[in-house]
């Protein structure tokens, strides 16, 4: 700890579970390799840690040192609940254990949390470190949640059952039924925990968004100007993982032997599952549209969040549920995979023409930066917002339509996935989302507007650094 107390030192505080701890890892990463910080990880857990996470851990910089903070005790986390309060409680309950943690380092500039965290705030103003957020989604998502105090206090029928929609300044209109998951019951405790968490952004020092100005330029233009109370904001994405890792795989063969452009890649995420019905009706419609396509398949569930949070595995390398016969009637266009594939491989090879996502952010900025138009299909958490936006604000998306009982049918599926690969709106959508790569790119580079704003910051938090020393 010696070594690392004589640098700067950032605490940087994630919420429980693989899909929130490895965009906060790559965060770390850039304020070491780019600006000489030591962090400091503090892992916040109802459970012993899993092999996935200390494997991740195991290949950080010595620079970038995580701690697991003792698990909370399961009996003080009521089951049965929805996953945001088992994270809000686990932050609430692993307060102390943080507070130790500041008390024994020294040159700490600034903690940093994400959007569940914000109970930190109050520990961190104790040793006079300036607290800040560092939100894993988009400018468009952070300024909705803005709108909800106003929201709670004028609105009272549930959200979604809202006539009009929420209309925010250089912001496409966004409908009650597409706010985030824990806005869509305002009698459960998830949405009691939200707005808490919510309503004390206002205390942060500042508010470090994954996104960057030419992709949201509307949104984050409201964010910065349009109440002077809100903290600084700060547009430095797009941050993706760093290298495209993993080896060689079966997969890529099989990419490598498909024309340019011409395959669909289907994967959901770390948290995708879809139900057996639903299932089925992808899989007859990717069939029937006549496309090539990669499909990181899981067996069949009607609950999707979950595997988000534990990195669970839905793996039937079978595939016995699919339609009879699926599989002879595929092999020469489609390739399936059980689980996992390599994404930013197959998302930067010369052969993907598309991507049917499930609109997690870091996907969708996985996207953009290697310049994949995509299809739609959210599933959780914000996803269904992150789909207004790429299909109707940035216009890098086409969205299947869905019938009443929530299922979207294998016409539907068929239509989308050749207008995508073959039409005109297809098209478009590619010519878009090129534009954006190359703006990803540039606003990432050393001159560029990102680089620049979080250079402003890290400068910023050297010279405190020099104030408390």
């Amino acid at each position: 700890m010696q070594e690392t107390n004589r640098k700067p030192h950032v605490v940087i505080i994630p919420s429980p579970g693989m899909g929130h701890l490895i965009p906060v890892v790559e965060f770390a990463k850039l304020l070491h390799h780019h600006h000489h910080f030591s962090i400091s990880l503090l892992l916040p857990s109802s459970s012993p840690p899993t092999t996935a996470q200390t494997t991740f851990l195991s290949s950080l910089p010595p620079a970038i040192s995580p701690t697991f903070l003792p698990c909370v005790d399961s009996s003080l986390l009521p089951s049965n609940v929805a996953h945001e309060v088992t994270i809000h409680l686990t932050h609430f309950h692993s307060l102390s254990h943080v507070r130790s943690v500041l008390s024994s380092l020294s040159n700490v500039v600034a903690l940093v949390t994400d959007l569940f965290g914000t109970d930190y705030f109050d520990v961190a103003r104790e040793f006079n470190i300036p607290p800040y957020i560092y939100f894993t989604s988009n400018a468009f998502c952070l300024l909705s949640f803005f709108y909800f105090p106003k929201l709670h206090e004028t609105v009272s029928c549930e959200y979604r059952d809202m006539a009009e929609p929420l209309v925010m300044p250089g912001c496409v209109p966004l409908y009650g039924k597409d706010f985030v998951d824990p806005a869509q019951d305002r009698q459960d405790e998830a949405y009691r925990v939200f707005f808490y968490q919510i309503k004390r952004y206002v205390l942060a020092e500042g508010i470090f968004v994954n996104s960057f100005l030419e992709l949201e330029p509307g949104a984050i233009d409201a964010l910065k100007t349009e109440d002077p109370n809100r903290p600084e904001i700060y547009p430095i994405g797009p941050i993706i993982k760093s290298g495209l890792g993993g080896e060689a795989d079966e997969c890529l063969s099989w990419l490598d032997q498909q024309p340019p452009g011409s395959v669909l890649f289907v994967c959901f995420g770390s948290g995708g599952t879809l139900s057996n019905e639903q299932i089925n009706e992808l899989a007859i419609g990717l069939e029937n549209s006549g496309q090539r396509f990669l499909w990181v398949i899981r067996a069949p569930s009607n609950s999707s969040v979950e595997s988000f949070f534990t990195q669970g595995s839905n793996e039937d390398n079978s595939f016995g549920f699919l339609p009879e016969g699926y599989l002879d009637r595929i092999k020469n266009r489609g390739f399936l995979v059980p689980s996992w594939a390599p994404q930013l491989k197959v998302l930067s090879h010369k052969s993907t023409g598309g991507f049917l996502s499930h609109c997690g952010w870091n996907s969708t900025l996985e996207s953009i930066v290697y310049g994949v138009p995509m299809i739609a299909w959210p599933l959780y958490a914000e996803q269904r917002m992150n789909a207004v936006l790429l299909n109707e604000g940035i216009k890098v998306a086409l969205r299947p339509k869905v019938t009443e009982s929530g299922v979207v049918d294998a016409d539907e599926i068929a239509r989308v996935v050749k207008e995508l690969l073959e039409g005109g709106a297809g098209k478009k959508a590619r010519e878009r989302i090129k534009e954006l790569s190359e703006l990803a790119r540039k606003t990432t580079s050393e001159d560029g507007d990102s680089t620049k704003i979080l250079s402003q910051v890290a400068q910023k938090w050297s010279q405190h650094s020099k104030v408390i020393n």
